[in-house]
């Protein structure tokens, strides 16, 4: 589905040229689940905007689907850290955005988003406007909106990094259930290790800057994951102990 070879990225400044990335070769399979973990400046956002066609790359291909990614594509949707939200709209009209843009059907559209609304959890909160909303809610009528189009891939940029911890645990389980019944190709990029372990199929671990693929981790344990059940939070916790041990090595 997506094939990076050879990815470079380097950004010019007055002062000369920084290499955000360098060399990477990765690819993601039909629905697999993939997460990106890395310090501060690796590159990792840097990574989702060329998958999603934002920027273009320095040196190498980005490809989906076998085909050179060149700019933005309907089949592609980004869920970013804030849920950028349009305020004068409310939550039903905020889900249904991408399928007006696109000119799709207004009756088959709403049902489609009334049924993600509910999925998410929204239903009664179809005519609240965003600042009606807790910001969890609000990240939940932006993956909404993001699913809305039904996606072949769906990047995400540390969606969940701005709420409390109660909060992530249950958009997390949210999210491993909407991707069983939507199985796009996802890619995450997060600052959690324990969010990345508890969600993906395989974590990328990149190095310091500029950004070169330092790892890949293999996450096969059994879903749905939960960090309460007391043999699978044994589980995820070793895991994610070797995903930090990756990273402190990453640095040296």
């Amino acid at each position: 589905m997506i094939q990076l070879r050879g990815v470079s990225k380097e950004f010019a400044h007055r002062r000369g040229s920084v290499e955000a990335l360098h060399g990477i070769d990765l690819e993601a399979a039909d629905g697999e689940f993939v997460a990106v973990v890395g310090r501060s400046g690796c590159g990792k956002s840097t990574l989702l905007r060329l998958i999603a066609g934002l920027v273009p790359p320095t040196r190498g291909e980005v490809l989906m689907r076998g085909r050179a990614v060149t700019g933005p594509r309907p089949d592609c949707a980004v869920l970013f850290q804030r849920p950028a939200l349009l305020p004068w709209r409310s939550v039903l009209d905020n889900v249904l955005l991408p399928a007006e843009i696109a000119g799709e059907r207004r009756n088959g559209s709403r049902e489609r988003a009334l049924g993600l609304i509910s999925t998410m959890g929204l239903d009664g909160f179809q005519r609240r406007l965003p600042h009606e909303l807790s910001g969890g809610m609000q990240q939940r009528v932006a993956l909404c909106r993001s699913l809305m189009r039904r996606p072949r891939v769906l990047l995400m940029d540390e969606p969940f990094s701005a709420l409390d911890a109660l909060t992530r645990d249950e958009l997390c389980a949210e999210l491993q259930r909407t991707h069983r019944e939507h199985p796009s190709t996802v890619v995450l990029v997060t600052h959690s290790v324990d969010e990345a372990v508890l969600l993906a199929d395989r974590v990328v671990v990149l190095t310091p800057r500029p950004g070169r693929i330092r790892t890949v981790l293999d996450i096969t344990l059994p879903r749905p994951r939960t960090r309460t059940e007391a043999g699978q939070a044994e589980q995820l916790a070793r895991r994610a102990a070797e995903l930090h041990a990756m990273l402190l090595d990453s640095e040296s």
